[in-house]
C-alpha cells in the first residue's frame, strides 16, 4: 500500500505544480476572471485525468505481461 500513496502524494505535488504556471497564462491570456479560470482547469483536469488512466492501464497490463514472462524463466 505504501507504493500507492507515495505514488498519489508524488501525482498530488505534479497536479499542484501545473496549477501555478496554468494559472499565470491563463490570467495572461484573458484576464483575471475566477469563473472562467476555474471551468478551464476543470477541463484540463478531466483531460489529464483521462491521460493518467489511460498510462495507469497500460502499465498495469505490461506490468502482468512481464510477470507472466519472469514466471517461465523462475526456477521451479
Amino acid at each position: 500500500m505504501g507504493k500507492n500513496t507515495d505514488l498519489i502524494k508524488v501525482l498530488l505535488l505534479v497536479l499542484i505544480g501545473m496549477f501555478i504556471p496554468f494559472l499565470g497564462s491563463i490570467t495572461l491570456s484573458y484576464g483575471f476572471i475566477p469563473g472562467k479560470i476555474a471551468v478551464t482547469f476543470l477541463y484540463f483536469l478531466v483531460f489529464f485525468g483521462l491521460e493518467l488512466g489511460v498510462v495507469y492501464v497500460y502499465f498495469t497490463l505490461s506490468g502482468r505481461q512481464a510477470n507472466k514472462k519472469m514466471d517461465r524463466y523462475r526456477p521451479k
